[in-house]
């Protein structure tokens, strides 16, 4: 039978720490080529597609003509041209060997940890991470599948992690620069202290994305991301992605996304295509609006702090300065007056919306304590540094001077 060759795939794959890294083909190429070209040539793709630009294949099922003759893609729920395209292109920009896409950033996350963990086995992670990661750590999986996530106290020290990894982990997961405060971790150390106890390490890379930061080059693993934030830029768009060894992408795809179903749409997956042509300098000049931003707000006399690692006086500005080439768009800061001070700011703010997202081309702000964090003890926020006046703020694309202006009538409403 001609098939793929991971069509009937149904072994688990292993991690091993001695193998050599996975090689991308087209990981030798700059950021900014890859974001255009990986993945689809309009003269090497010719046989299957006569177009200058990737093709939307708007397919369920794609039919065979013999009996022996079974092609891959075969159906929609393991893969599709257009998304074949998208996960080569993610792949290549990471740097990774294969990429898997999903539904969103959080069922990708999900389908790690599912396929990756057993009953009795644990995931070593921080409180440094995404709401919806949160919840599948402290609920969804420890009540449900009886996967336990270790917290790090103290994630700016390795040993920290170290002393949390045992021989029924299966997983180091670190989000940096992370949502909403902006902690960097050591990718290099934190990958270390896994990899000598013999664990992999996950990355999520959606606030720096490739264009800023390739964990994979530092030590990491796997690589997550929400392509709805950074990679699309427009709020638009629902998805996610896994970059990493090719024989756990297709373990995850064959062994568990043919059988979940939870996939990102050929549709989306061609308007990820376009985004990402434009991201190498949409996330440059991200981070130069948002570094604007960033130290107006630190020179304000009614902000309490600032979160971003831009800022010199950063806890991890130098880390940051050695592992990213930029800072990136997202920031948060602090309003004098708790809670109280954060709604009368954002609520007089006339050309910043409020939205619970972040990556817009479009400047955005949202209260984590209340919306994406809630789910959180008040000792956890604590610890994670996300105070009640704790303002995000997704900076985008318009002129900075636009936002700077909106910002200081909105902070002029505080009594």
């Amino acid at each position: 039978m001609s098939i793929d060759k991971h069509f009937f795939l149904r072994d688990h794959w292993v991690y091993d720490p001695k193998a050599p890294a996975p090689v991308n083909a087209d990981a030798g190429r700059s950021i900014e080529t890859n974001a255009l070209h990986a993945g689809f040539h309009p003269y090497r793709n010719q046989a299957d597609f006569r177009s200058f630009t990737p093709p939307l294949v708007q397919s369920v099922t794609y039919p065979y003509e013999t009996f022996d003759q079974v092609p891959c893609p075969v159906y929609g729920r393991t893969r599709t041209p257009t998304n074949t395209v998208l996960e080569q292109r993610l792949a290549a920009l990471e740097g990774g060997q294969a990429c898997l896409t999903a539904g969103s950033g959080s069922q990708a996350l999900f389908e790690l940890i599912f396929t990756l963990a057993r009953p009795g086995d644990n995931v070593v992670t921080s409180l440094n991470i995404f709401g919806e990661g949160y919840k599948q750590a402290t609920d969804i999986f420890p009540e449900r599948c009886q996967v336990v996530f270790r917290f790090v106290p103290d994630p700016a020290d390795p040993d920290s992690w170290a002393r949390e990894i045992d021989s029924n982990t299966k997983l180091v997961w670190v989000e940096t620069p992370s949502n909403p405060c902006l902690f960097v971790t050591d990718i290099t150390k934190v990958a270390a202290a896994a990899h000598a106890k013999g664990v992999p390490l996950l990355v999520d890379n959606t606030t720096a994305t490739a264009a800023l930061q390739r964990p994979l080059e530092l030590g990491a693993d796997f690589v997550l991301l929400s392509i709805s934030k950074f990679l699309a830029g427009n709020g638009a768009l629902l998805g996610g992605a896994l970059v990493g060894p090719e024989g756990l992408v297709e373990d995850i795809r064959w062994n568990t996304t043919e059988f979940v179903g939870a996939v990102m749409p050929p549709m989306e997956a061609w308007m990820t295509l376009q985004c990402l042509e434009t991201l190498p300098m949409r996330m440059q000049r991200h981070s130069i609006n948002t570094q604007a931003v960033a130290e107006f707000l630190q020179s304000h006399a009614r902000v309490a702090q600032v979160n971003y690692s831009g800022l010199v006086d950063h806890p991890q500005h130098e880390l940051a300065g050695r592992q990213m080439s930029g800072h990136g768009g997202l920031m948060s800061f602090v309003i004098k007056g708790g809670m109280d001070g954060a709604a009368t700011v954002m609520n007089s703010l006339k050309l910043i919306v409020h939205a619970v997202t972040f990556g817009t081309s479009r400047t955005i702000c949202m209260h984590p304590p209340t919306i994406t964090h809630e789910h959180m003890t008040p000792a956890e926020r604590e610890q994670a540094g996300i105070a009640d006046g704790l303002i995000r703020l997704s900076v985008g694309l318009e002129n900075v001077e636009d936002l700077l202006t909106d910002l200081d009538q909105a902070l002029a409403q505080l009594s």
